[in-house]
């Protein structure tokens, strides 16, 4: 069985240019990465390290790469699209914040404002019996001292109150959800530390208050719409739904439902890709939404360009700078910081990437990674069908290290 390599891909016009070799530049910007970015691909796919991949590139304002590779359904020989839908996991995040600051922009929500103001049962507790207030602007930064349960050992806080991820199927609605929430309590006090949490689906029910609606419609309203994406929502009933896959050594492999996938030691991820084909679970602003790499590609590119008609472009400079100090973000290591919904890039040295300081970017578990570059004005969106290997493997550093200018080993 041989993967589909058909492709559409659009170079930059920069001739004359040779990809640099040996280790990257940080903030090299001017180098005809299509063959690199392909490299990495090509690779990843023969290394069964991904099933199916589409990988979308813009530099100053223009579609300069884009490419369908592989398979979104190896069991049934369905090569991959450029239009395929994807399970987005923690890329919804993007979504859900974006929808919260356009909310703040409309002036009917302040990044200061307490949780409570919208949520008045809403009131986790620490060790000692307190609840102290939780800000908007804690919930989006991940310093609300809220917690997750894929992070944590199965006798954890979160897996006693049976708190969803967002990514499994529990059948629940979003006021039972946020009672499990309230109820596993805080692991610190708010704006005290950082830690990636179910905080974005705290502000998901935020935004069912303010609007009245329920969450995919809200979203719909202050994102999708004003964007014309198309391919986005929380299911789908689509055919353009790839498969899903995870990594083992013995190669990638398609997921049950439910699939239990290592996320760090002595935890789990649990996974149920029949979610994305029902709305009967609660709509998780976290990790519950689907869509295409060209939507998601067309509302990275909307921040990279200064929010256009969503967001002015000081909320968006906001969500793209560090808002938690040196607090250390615990996924990463050193040399990054956190803004509104993703990680911010403070050392490129300390994080070993080719990026450019200021670089804005995250991820999600079923196999996706994007990023945000403003200083070589380079928007990224890589999706995969295989979890995790397209989210923290080889795959998107290979891409990030090819389109710098890196010589990407075969």
């Amino acid at each position: 069985m041989r993967p589909n390599t058909n492709r559409k891909t659009l170079v930059l016009a920069a001739a004359g240019l040779a990809m640099m070799a040996g280790a990257a530049q940080a903030g090299s910007c001017d180098v005809d990465f299509s063959a690199g970015v392909d490299s990495a691909i090509d690779s990843a796919i023969r290394d069964d390290r991904i099933v199916g991949a589409v990988v979308m590139i813009m530099k100053d304002g223009k579609l300069v790469y884009s490419r369908a590779a592989g398979l979104a359904d190896r069991e049934a020989n369905i090569p991959m699209a450029e239009d395929a839908i994807f399970r987005l996991s923690s890329v919804s995040k993007s979504f859900v914040t974006t929808a919260a600051l356009a909310l703040v922009k409309q002036g009917k929500l302040s990044l200061e404002d307490p949780v409570t103001k919208y949520l008045p049962d809403f009131k986790p507790a620490l060790a000692d019996g307190s609840t102290p207030p939780i800000l908007i602007s804690q919930l989006l930064s991940h310093t609300a001292g809220l917690g997750y349960g894929l992070m944590e050992q199965p006798d954890g806080p979160y897996h006693k109150a049976g708190v969803s991820d967002g990514l499994d199927e529990v059948d629940i609605g979003m006021d039972e959800e946020m009672k499990r929430i309230s109820a596993a309590g805080l692991a610190y006090p708010p704006g005290k530390g950082w830690a990636y949490s179910v905080a974005v689906d705290v502000m998901g029910a935020v935004i069912e208050k303010i609007t009245g609606e329920p969450l995919p419609q809200a979203v719909d309203q202050l994102v999708s719409k004003p964007l014309g994406l198309t391919d986005t929502g929380f299911s789908t009933q689509s055919d353009r739904l790839t498969a899903a896959y995870y990594n083992t050594p013995d190669g990638a492999k398609r997921m049950v439902d439910p699939q239990l996938v290592t996320s760090v030691p002595g935890a789990a991820i649990r996974f149920s890709p029949s979610r994305a084909r029902k709305d009967t679970p609660f709509p998780s602003g976290g990790a519950g939404m689907v869509s295409s790499a060209g939507d998601v590609l067309k509302l990275l590119e909307t921040l990279q360009e200064g929010g256009g008609d969503i967001l002015t472009p000081a909320l968006t400079t906001q969500m793209m700078q560090n808002q938690i100090g040196d607090l250390p973000v615990s996924t990463n290591g050193p040399g990054y910081g956190f803004g509104f919904g993703g990680k911010v890039l403070l050392d490129p040295v300390a994080a070993k990437t080719p990026q450019p300081k200021g670089t804005y970017s995250w991820g999600g578990v079923y196999g996706h990674t994007w990023f945000i570059d403003p200083v070589c004005h380079i928007t990224a969106v890589e999706m995969t069908n295989t979890g995790l290997e397209g989210l923290g493997g080889k795959f998107p550093a290979d891409v990030a290290d090819a389109i710098y200018g890196a010589t990407v080993a075969n």
